[in-house]
């Protein structure tokens, strides 16, 4: 199932802000990924639960790998020099994206989801309820590798977690709004705790099945997303108090 738009017949607000993080998705995907060609900036702003567990850059050789799929062995580019903070990559790499894929499959969802939180929240309350739950989301990713002996060097990138935050704040102060579902040829709306619900639920089964190998497989953080929708519940009434436009 994908959402393809949601109730927003009572925005009251030009949602500028959500305007321009796809703007900055898009642009960082095509300025600076090279459209996801350049590695060199990639592997050197992605997160990696090393660098921001010790607080150090590193730098690693490019090596061989095989696809377990097809047997077929390709060589597999090795973190570069990031020449900035360790740190801002949790910031950085929330602008990054593997493929468009998985950049049209993000700007989507924040598409439809974005501009109600922003109307409810405010442009300032809402750019920043983003990107808390942004950095959130990935130490969320980071700590559970660690705990669950994943692999500490494996690089991580996307907005899913802040989005993850969009959509658990959403979901909190929009349970019922209905939103339409694309199922096959055919389309179905549902009210957004069940949209939204099923989809957390299918992320929070998929990290559990990776409790004992790490919490990414597949290139997809479950961890980021669970944290980033569990940090979006906690903090949207926060961010949200003294408002009233919903």
């Amino acid at each position: 199932m994908i959402p393809i738009s949601d109730d927003d017949s009572d925005r009251t607000l030009t949602p500028f802000i959500n305007y321009l993080l796809i703007a900055a998705n898009i642009a960082v995907f095509v300025l600076l990924q090279g459209m996801g060609a350049s590695d060199r900036f990639t592997y050197a702003f992605s997160t990696v639960p090393k660098e921001i567990v010790t607080g150090k850059d590193i730098v690693t050789p490019p090596r061989t790998v095989q696809d377990p799929v097809s047997g077929r062995s390709f060589e597999q580019p090795g973190l570069q020099h990031t020449p900035v903070s360790v740190y801002l990559t949790l910031l950085v790499s929330m602008f990054m994206h593997g493929g468009i894929a998985h950049i049209a499959g993000n700007m989507l969802y924040l598409w439809i989801f974005g501009d109600n939180l922003e109307n409810a929240l405010g442009r300032l309350r809402y750019v920043t309820f983003y990107l808390v739950c942004g950095v959130l989301a990935s130490l969320a990713h980071v700590f559970t590798t660690v705990a669950t002996h994943g692999n500490t060097l494996a690089p991580s990138l996307g907005a899913s977690g802040a989005i993850s935050g969009v959509l658990g704040g959403y979901i909190l102060l929009f349970p019922g709004r209905r939103v339409r579902m694309l199922m096959g040829r055919s389309t179905i709306e549902m009210p957004a705790w069940v949209s939204i619900g099923m989809w957390f639920l299918f992320q929070l089964v998929a990290g559990m099945g990776l409790l004992g190998g790490g919490s990414q497989a597949g290139g997809v953080a479950y961890a980021a997303h669970v944290g980033g929708f569990i940090a979006g519940l906690i903090l949207v009434k926060v961010f949200a108090a003294g408002r009233t436009s919903r």
